[in-house]
């Protein structure tokens, strides 16, 4: 993932949300939108794009007592750092297994420098 979606997804409100409610305990997504107030159907959808940015993962799949498959999602971000540089955009992302990701997005800064005057 870049540098730029990468800082996109994780600075999201609901994507940041998730991330941080599930770096301790695993957590159902009903669990999850109960308590951080994201409507169900968001909330799946924001763990499915963290699930395929590698930033969560499924650790447990249960059946409950009236027979439902019920999934628990765990975080893999240890630290993430979003930094902005003169020209530069970079994405840091420590996950819990030791792996790190470091992105940038570089900016052509002569897009915005002003023409030569024409004599």
């Amino acid at each position: 993932m870049q540098a730029l979606e990468t800082s996109q997804l994780i600075t999201e409100e609901y994507s940041a949300k998730i991330i941080l409610a599930t770096m301790g305990k695993p957590k159902t997504a009903f669990e999850l939108s109960e308590k951080l107030g994201i409507p169900i159907a968001a909330c799946y959808r924001k763990i499915k794009l963290l699930e395929q940015a590698g930033m969560i993962n499924c650790v447990e799949r249960r059946l409950t007592q009236a027979g439902k498959r019920i999934s628990l999602y765990k975080s893999k971000v240890k630290n993430a750092q979003i930094s902005v540089e003169r020209n530069k955009l970079r994405a840091r992302i420590e996950m819990v297994d030791g792996t790190m990701t470091d992105t940038s997005y570089d900016m052509d800064m002569n897009l915005f420098m002003e023409p030569a005057l024409v004599r």
